[in-house]
C-alpha cells in the first residue's frame, strides 16, 4: 500500500503497510473521513512523523488519542493548532515545565517546535471522530504504533520515552529498558495531577540530562515564545 508518510518512515514501516490490518484500518478511516467530521485532517494524520525522522527521534512521548474538539487536532500528541485555547493536561505540561526548566509558560500550545528537534509526539490511535473520544480505538491503530514503538526500541539507541499515565505505561511495556531511558509518571489531566502524580517529575530536565550524557544536542523545550 502507498502510505504518504516521511520516507525514513515509510522504509522503516514498509512490512506493516502491506498487512492485512492496515488495508483494514485505512479502509475504515476512510469511510469515517467520508461520512463523518473527524480529526486530525487527513493530511496531518501522519504529521508526528512528517516532523520527526526516524533517523532524528531523541525523545518519544504517547499519547492516546487525537483531542476531538473542532480546530484542536494537528496530529501530535498533547499538542494543539495556534490559536486554540490549551486544553488542561497541556496547561499541566506547560506548569510542569515552568518550575523543571523555570521557563516563562508557553504562547502557543501547537508543539511541533519540540517535533523537529526529534521529539516523537505519538497519540496510540491517530485518528477521531468529532465529539467522540476513543471513537477510532480498537480498529488497528493500536496494533500499528504498537509496531512504530517496537521498531524504536529495536532498532535505536539512547532514546528517552515518557511515559505519562497508565495507559502510556501499558504502550511501552516491551521497550528494551537496557539500551533506552524510560521515565514514568502520572498523566499529566487535572484528575492525576491534583492527586500529586503529575507535578514534580522533572521529566524535561531528566531528558536532557540523559541526552547530554550520550553527547546528544538536549531538547529545547521553550514553545515559540513571544
Amino acid at each position: 500500500m502507498n502510505v504518504t508518510i516521511e520516507p525514513t518512515w515509510k522504509a522503516v514501516l514498509a512490512d506493516e503497510f502491506e498487512k492485512p490490518y492496515f488495508a483494514q484500518l485505512i479502509d475504515f478511516v476512510r469511510s469515517e473521513y467520508q461520512q463523518h467530521t473527524c480529526y486530525p485532517k487527513g493530511q496531518q494524520i501522519f504529521a508526528a512523523f512528517d516532523a520527526c525522522t526516524f533517523e532524528d527521534i531523541k525523545v518519544v512521548i504517547i499519547g492516546q488519542d487525537p483531542y476531538h474538539g473542532a480546530g484542536q487536532a494537528n496530529g501530535l500528541c498533547f499538542s494543539v493548532n495556534d490559536g486554540i485555547s490549551f486544553p488542561p493536561s497541556l496547561i499541566n505540561i506547560f506548569k510542569e515545565l515552568q518550575t523543571d526548566l523555570q521557563q516563562p509558560f508557553p504562547a502557543t500550545g501547537n508543539l511541533e517546535h519540540w517535533a523537529k528537534q526529534g521529539v516523537l509526539l505519538l497519540n496510540a490511535t491517530l485518528t477521531v471522530r468529532k465529539g467522540e473520544a476513543g471513537s477510532h480505538q480498537n480498529k488497528g491503530w493500536e496494533t500499528f504504533t504498537d509496531a512504530v514503538i517496537e521498531h524504536i526500541s529495536r532498532e535505536k539507541n539512547g532514546v528517552v520515552f515518557l511515559l505519562w499515565g497508565g495507559f502510556a505505561k501499558k504502550k511501552g511495556a516491551k521497550i528494551d529498558r537496557s539500551k533506552h531511558c524510560v521515565l514514568e509518571s502520572g498523566h499529566p489531566s487535572p484528575m492525576s495531577a491534583n492527586q500529586g502524580k503529575w507535578f514534580g517529575n522533572k521529566h524535561f530536565s531528566q531528558a536532557n540530562d540523559y541526552l547530554k550524557l550520550l553527547h546528544k544536542k538536549p531538547i529545547d523545550w521553550a514553545v515559540n515564545l513571544q
